[in-house]
């Protein structure tokens, strides 16, 4: 019974049955009618021009989009747990050619609007400090929480007021954008860049960078061949994201994996770490309870000391969430 992480989950059929659909000649790149319909299709989803790009990684997708907003000397103000400080390898030093990321706290992984201050407030050397560029947050964040339409706003007024970039990693755009109940926009928020994430939400090797500024496109164009990510057969990872928009597939996934995730987060009650707003669940643990559940067949992974992780996926069988949720409360 599988709570490791959403990555483990199986492709959805639609998106095998829009790859095979794609297998016929077009034009190579990102040249074919299936990439070039992307734009359209993303603009009418927010309701506002964009420009979008597939990539195959959800560090591709985030490095490329801060590319755009940050100079080798510059710095990105994210989260100290913020996957592009924790778990991408140096990824952004590496595309940014060497920019800093400029760490900050808050609760649940979210940064505010006074967090992003303290860390503006220490930049006050001039050209022996890296200067702040842009600011990256996560919806979801790294411990499942989302971020509501008011918090945006007042970070976007921030950014703006400071000259800064906003970047939002989507890895679980979806899964916040179900919880919140309203539109893609206003989980967005006042971006001027999205990672949009779709391998974590029934994908197989596609996500989309979204540009609200669409005069970077060029720019983040050139700067993805360079990297490596202009896949000569484009379509396929276009299919997939198309798959995914058509009749908000992508929004019928989340609903699922948050609905399992809510079961299991009722049945474990005051072990929580967080409220449960998406499909993630930290849960204190001790070292028995954990050799009790894997002996009972479920699979996770342990977090730290005090706590482990579950995640669900589009495909959790609701009886193996059931069951789990049973088994957290019989501890």
């Amino acid at each position: 019974m599988q709570f490791l992480s959403d990555n483990a989950a199986p492709v959805h059929p639609k998106l095998w049955e829009a790859m095979r659909a794609a297998d016929a000649p077009d034009t190579p790149y990102d040249t074919d009618a299936l990439s070039r319909e992307l734009d359209a299709r993303f603009t009418a989803l927010f309701g506002r021009e964009c420009a979008a790009l597939w990539v195959a990684t959800g560090t591709a997708a985030n490095c490329l989009a801060l590319a755009t907003m940050v100079d080798p000397h510059g710095g990105v103000i994210c989260h100290e747990e913020a996957h592009i400080e924790m778990d991408e390898c140096g990824a952004p030093g590496f595309y940014l050619h060497g920019a800093k990321l400029l760490l900050a706290s808050g609760a649940g992984a979210k940064l505010t609007v006074d967090s992003i201050g303290e860390v503006l407030a220490g930049i006050t050397r001039g050209v022996h400090q890296v200067p702040a560029q842009a600011i990256s947050i996560t919806q979801a964040s790294e411990y499942g929480m989302v971020y509501r339409p008011d918090e945006l706003a007042a970070i976007g007024a921030l950014t703006k007021e400071h000259g800064l970039g906003l970047h939002m990693d989507g890895a679980r755009f979806g899964n916040a954008t179900a919880f919140l109940g309203g539109t893609p926009a206003e989980a967005a928020g006042p971006v001027d860049a999205l990672s949009f994430g779709f391998v974590k939400n029934g994908g197989m090797g596609a996500e989309a960078v979204i540009l609200f500024d669409t005069e970077q496109a060029d720019m983040i164009r050139f700067r993805r061949k360079r990297a490596g990510h202009l896949q000569s057969k484009g379509r396929f990872l276009a299919a997939q994201i198309l798959a995914m928009l058509e009749d908000d597939l992508w929004l019928e996934n989340a609903r699922a994996s948050n609905a399992a995730a809510a079961e299991i987060a009722q049945a474990a009650g005051e072990r929580l770490l967080y409220p449960v707003e998406a499909n993630e669940l930290f849960v204190r643990m001790d070292t028995d309870e954990r050799a009790a559940l894997r002996g009972q067949g479920f699979a996770f992974y342990d977090w730290d000391d005090t706590c482990v992780r579950f995640v669900t996926s589009w495909a959790t069988d609701p009886d193996h969430a059931g069951a789990l949720g049973k088994a957290i409360a019989a501890l």
